[in-house]
């Protein structure tokens, strides 16, 4: 579609009440985005049946709004906002197999349509535990490969982008214009999102302030954009029960990490296990769910020296051993560039030295 279809397209996502659905089944007919918007009301009331009161919204919205289309191109232009419709080749095909499928994504930094995704989400108010692993499973998933999809809000959406700035790329999906950093002290990591080889996206033309009725539209998007979604921290009555609830219904994977049973922030989690969800405790078990260990383990032990993976097959994530612990545990009990060695493996983010001067695995597995 040319970018004159793309504009009239996303006005026509705008009008009161037309909505995804409607808007879909409209495109279905055969006709072009300029074409409907300049179509008579009831014209268009014909093609797929609405109600009276819409078919006078829309009457009205036009009219109100004759340069729509026009407006909206030049204010993508001048934010450096992109656009990708439904009908566009970039468009994620994940997304496209939902039920209510944005007919158009404005979007900062770069889309891959083709990437693997996986979905985290959480409470806003978070515990040490789940800012923990949030961080840790952020970082090791998109490691991996998986490109990290979360909400951009406080808490747990915030540590998942950040963990997997830290080794590939994240995707934050808004609740408001495409332009407007909500929560305000998140601006800057939305930049470094954009600029970082992942996206910034939102249904939500600019200048669209939040509404609270936006946030489960956006989990919809949350959810559809990826093969599964996992579930780090959640109160019983948490909005990302919701995510989960729309990745089931799509057929999609749910993952949850248990918690203490004392715990009210893993009331949602311990609840979406009781229901299927499965239970994971480390990132190695969504990667071997989704096909990926044997991909991870060969790509790591390839980047290693020989002495590096003498090493690193006698550590362990969760028992650090001292430079003599690691010598007395290989097998020849011999290595005299131990302590060069590593160093080597600090650098290269294989393993962690911690206060003590004893090293362990940097990943769980």
């Amino acid at each position: 579609m040319d970018a004159r279809q793309d504009f009239y397209l996303a006005a026509l996502a705008q009008c009161p009440g037309l909505g995804s659905r409607r808007l879909g089944l409209l495109l279905e007919t055969g006709c072009d985005a300029v074409s409907l918007w300049q179509m008579p009301a009831l014209e268009m009331s014909r093609l797929v049946r609405m109600p009276q009161g819409l078919v006078e919204a829309l009457q009205s919205f036009r009219r109100t709004h004759p340069d729509l289309p026009e407006s909206l191109a030049e204010s993508c232009q001048q934010r450096g906002v992109h656009l990708c419709t439904i009908r566009d080749a970039s468009y994620p095909y994940l997304l496209k197999e939902i039920f209510s499928a944005p007919p158009v994504l404005y979007f900062r930094g770069t889309l891959v349509p083709e990437a693997r995704r996986l979905a985290i989400v959480g409470s806003r108010r978070l515990s040490p535990y789940g800012e923990a692993l949030a961080l840790e499973f952020g970082e090791q998933l998109a490691a991996a490969g998986l490109t990290v999809v979360s909400g951009a809000a406080r808490g747990i959406d915030t540590r998942s982008h950040r963990g997997a700035l830290k080794t590939g790329r994240t995707v934050a999906v808004l609740g408001c214009g495409i332009d407007v950093a909500y929560p305000a002290e998140n601006r800057r990591l939305l930049m470094e999102i954009a600029e970082s080889g992942g996206a910034v996206i939102s249904e939500y033309g600019p200048g669209v302030q939040p509404l609270p009725a936006f946030f489960p539209a956006r989990n919809r998007i949350i959810s559809g954009l990826s093969e599964g979604t996992l579930v780090v921290e959640a109160a019983a009555r948490s909005g990302s029960l919701i995510t989960a609830e729309l990745a089931l219904g799509e057929g999609r994977e749910v993952y949850a990490l248990p918690g203490s049973v004392f715990s009210k922030m893993s009331e949602g989690c311990h609840y979406l296990i009781q229901q299927g969800a499965r239970l994971v405790t480390k990132p190695c078990d969504i990667l071997e769910d989704m096909g990926l260990v044997q991909k991870v383990a060969a790509k790591k032990q390839k980047s290693m020296t020989p002495d590096e993976r003498r090493i690193y097959q006698v550590l362990s994530f969760d028992h650090p051993l001292s430079a003599d612990e690691i010598l007395m545990s290989l097998p020849d009990g011999e290595m005299p560039s131990l302590s060069f060695t590593l160093l080597q493996m600090e650098l290269k983010g294989l393993i962690i030295e911690n206060e003590l001067h004893a090293y362990r695995r940097a990943e769980r597995e």
